[in-house]
């Protein structure tokens, strides 16, 4: 499935859910659907921005990426293991989105990487932005992290979307 049509199938899936599934905590430390609709839009769009930084750069980096970055690009995927960032980065997201901003914000983000979509494969890859798990991605890393993420995050939604369908 394309990156394109999975945010689509996210952003349909929005719609068989309630505002009090949406908001729906089931136990402490674990996120509502919201929250992880909140998360993912927030990363993409940072990714996004990476990927516009490096249009941008005027000089290039040949740094490469972590042992880490390496293997996840090696393989197009996260491992699938649940990853906990530290806590000075892991606030917890947005719990108060209705469906109609959800849904607005997905749509937004869909129509930004259908704009890159045809335009990423030309921006140098020798210009690139640091990662700070993975090491220096250039536009096209940032880009199909996008996809990346949000495949990771399909068993969290099955999980959470368990609890309360």
């Amino acid at each position: 499935m394309s990156d394109n049509k999975l945010l689509i199938s996210f952003k349909n899936d929005l719609h068989k859910y309630s505002l009090e599934q949406l908001r729906y905590i089931r136990e402490n430390g674990v996120w509502s659907i919201g929250q992880m609709y909140d998360h993912l839009i927030v990363c993409a769009h940072e990714y996004l921005d990476n990927m516009e930084t490096c249009t941008k750069l005027i000089e290039e980096h040949p740094r490469g990426k972590t042992k880490f970055g390496e293997q996840l690009y090696k393989n197009g995927e996260f491992p699938p293991i649940k990853i906990r960032l530290p806590d000075e980065l892991n606030s917890p997201p947005n719990n108060s989105d209705s469906k109609e901003v959800l849904l607005s914000r997905m749509d937004q983000l869909i129509l930004r990487l259908s704009h890159w979509e045809s335009k990423v494969d030309d921006i140098n890859s020798n210009n690139k932005v640091e990662h700070g798990g993975f090491g220096w991605l250039n536009a096209k890393e940032w880009y199909d992290l996008v996809g990346m993420h949000f495949r990771h995050h399909l068993r969290q939604k099955a999980e959470l979307e368990s609890y309360i369908l």
